[in-house]
């Protein structure tokens, strides 16, 4: 219990390290590209506008003197192949140009005809190529100034394809460096986890065997005490009504003092691995009959009734019966304890899928919220303390009853509503595999023959 309930703990730990970190990488990851986008993107925005203006200026002063010859490479700021440029006058004819590459001046002569930039703005255009490749053009636009003629228009624009292309690869490259960055940081967070737990699993080791020997140590006392009370109890000397209600009480404290210690002693064992379970064949439509029987008189005297509905005659199973049947008293008890007057209570038993069994027990008690429901397989916790107490609960019945199940690779689980009662719903296998058990040893000098365990 101790080793699974750390083990999970730290899990957890690294579970919660590794989402904080993956959170901030995404984040880095994010602001780092959007940046290079920006500072890049910026960069040849600016170098476009300039050039547009450079243009339109020299077309401005070609307009006016025809007789000079113009030379489109002194308009660059930056002349390179990658950078274009159309000049359109207001009625559509061509005016002047220094060509894209033929492979993308269709796309850009129609996005020149479905112009609609403010001027000053930069645009990017996108279109796949017949391989699928994505080819991306940065354009702008700006109007040459004359006084009379047709007004014109530059479109100035550059092939920045393999400006995006390098941030893609740039922006993959960071991706894997946080995906490593992240594997590193789970791995340490994992190891650190493991180092903030220790001081818990040493002070939790100490609490439990701290529990275990008490507990262990308390049997034999109790059990003198119980003697005692029970010679008081049958001496015929004490005649006074008061000293027997006085011996009356002290056994039934001693009764309850005697169960807890025997709830501990269990826990304690289980969270050493300890608990051992003898495998048998027997019948548990038979067994629940008999717990329904056993628990009539008390259900009876809060006029409870309580009733075993069993799908099926007979359901034999390999299992432990001795923890079964305790594990089947814990939940009926724990029905009468919550159910008030003229309640109801029934024990069912149907077969599951192949090789599973299925049994409930169902009440009209109390009920239980949904937070609670979570909560209630916890050691030591009750629902309503102050009733828990006055029915003489510990809050370890259903944690007991969780680790039988847990022992015989089972499962437990609860449907609940306040103020329509509940009902717990229990699946076993019908038949366990075994080996020797690894503690035979202790339990031969204790009973003087080897068990088997549940795998």
């Amino acid at each position: 219990m101790s080793v699974g309930m750390f083990g999970k703990g730290r899990r957890q730990l690294t579970l919660f390290y590794s989402c904080i970190m993956c959170v901030f990488l995404v984040v880095l990851i994010f602001g780092v590209h959007k940046t290079m986008e920006w500072s890049i993107s910026s960069e040849q925005a600016g170098e476009l506008i300039d050039t547009a203006s450079n243009v339109a200026e020299a077309q401005a002063y070609f307009n006016q003197h025809p007789e000079i010859i113009f030379d489109d490479n002194n308009l660059y700021k930056n002349s390179n192949d990658r950078l274009f440029f159309y000049i359109f006058d207001d009625d559509g004819r061509l005016v002047n140009f220094s060509r894209a590459s033929f492979r993308i001046e269709p796309f850009i002569l129609d996005a020149i005809s479905n112009w609609s930039v403010e001027e000053g703005d930069v645009a990017v255009y996108g279109k796949p190529d017949e391989k699928g490749r994505l080819t991306r053009v940065m354009m702008t636009a700006c109007r040459v100034y004359q006084e009379g003629g047709i007004p014109q228009t530059v479109y100035v624009g550059k092939d920045v394809t393999a400006m995006y292309n390098g941030m893609q690869k740039a922006t993959y490259a960071l991706i894997l460096l946080g995906v490593i960055a992240l594997v590193i940081a789970t791995a340490v967070g994992h190891v650190m986890s493991g180092r903030a737990i220790i001081p818990l699993r040493e002070a939790y080791e100490k609490q439990r065997q701290f529990a275990a020997d008490a507990s262990h140590e308390l049997r034999t006392p109790l059990a003198v005490v119980m003697a005692s009370a029970d010679l008081l109890e049958n001496d015929p000397s004490i005649k006074s009504p008061f000293l027997k209600q006085v011996i009356g009480d002290v056994r039934d404290e001693v009764k309850k003092m005697t169960k807890l210690v025997s709830d501990l002693l269990i826990v304690a064992r289980s969270d050493n691995q300890a608990l051992k379970v003898k495998l048998s064949k027997f019948d548990l439509a038979a067994l629940l009959q008999q717990t329904v029987r056993v628990m009539q008189p008390l259900a009876e005297k809060k006029e409870i009734e309580i009733s075993a509905v069993l799908g099926v005659e007979k359901a034999e199973i390999q299992a432990d019966e001795q923890k079964i049947k305790q594990l089947v008293l814990i939940l009926v008890d724990n029905a009468v304890k919550y159910t008030q007057k003229q309640g109801k209570i029934s024990v069912g038993l149907s077969m599951a899928e192949k090789g599973l069994v299925r049994f409930t027990v169902q009440d009209t008690g109390i009920g239980i919220s949904k937070e609670d429901q979570e909560r209630i397989f916890d050691r030591f916790y009750r629902v309503d303390k102050a009733r828990s107490r006055e029915m003489g609960g510990n809050g370890l019945g259903l944690a007991i009853a969780q680790e039988i199940v847990n022992l015989h690779k089972g499962t437990i689980a609860v449907e609940s509503e306040p103020g329509r009662g509940t009902k717990f719903i229990v699946q076993l296998r019908v038949r366990l595999k075994s080996r020797l058990n690894p503690w035979a040893e202790d339990e031969k000098r204790e009973e003087g023959k080897n068990a088997p365990f549940v795998e």
